[in-house]
């Protein structure tokens, strides 16, 4: 019973933000609505998209909350995290590819394996220093961009205005030392299904 309530409420506390009002945007910390190409009605959908997956990874297993990260960006799924084992990685793609709007999935979640403290301080570490480069470049919109890094590997989500914009985010990327890999997930302004007029 207190299982059931505790589910119900993390359901509700999931559901019940719009990122139509807040000013934190679609990937929480990154794309500001006030920045954002998209139009509100996409933000929303993206949004509601975002919450909805994230509800059914929790009822599918509570673990998910702190493992699993999705993004939603224009119907487009970006799953990153760890989890045990390859079916589980399997069947949160199928969760993903089930949800409503979904126009493609990009699976990045990894195996977990035993922690390092000293590759997860690294990998702050990459995260950190590209973020701040990105803040520093005047040619790039750095709230428009989430990074996550694992095991050396920089992945990269957000809205690019322009190809010259995404090539020097991936640009600052390949410059940060120990980087082995840069996967980059941009879209660009112009690829949205939706823009503000």
């Amino acid at each position: 019973m207190k299982n059931k309530i505790f589910l119900i409420s993390l359901i509700f506390l999931i559901l019940s933000g719009c990122v139509g009002i807040s000013s934190r945007g679609v990937f929480g910390t990154g794309v500001s609505v006030a920045f954002d190409p998209r139009s509100l009605g996409t933000q929303i959908d993206d949004s509601v998209m975002q919450k909805n997956l994230a509800a059914r990874l929790a009822l599918r297993n509570k673990s998910y909350i702190l493992t699993v990260s999705t993004k939603v960006l224009d119907g487009k799924i970006f799953v990153t995290g760890k989890v045990d084992d390859p079916e589980e990685k399997l069947q949160i793609t199928k969760l993903a590819w089930e949800t409503k709007g979904a126009r493609s999935v990009k699976n990045d979640i990894t195996i977990k394996e035993d922690f390092n403290f000293q590759q997860s301080a690294k990998d702050l570490l990459i995260t950190s220093q590209l973020r701040t480069a990105l803040i520093f470049n005047k040619k790039i919109k750095a709230t428009n961009y989430q990074i996550d890094t694992y095991k050396k590997k920089i992945f990269i989500y957000g809205i690019s205005l322009t190809t010259e914009e995404r090539k020097e985010v991936i640009n600052e990327a390949k410059e940060i030392l120990d980087v082995e890999d840069v996967i980059a997930s941009i879209v660009l302004v112009e690829d949205l299904r939706i823009q503000k007029n």
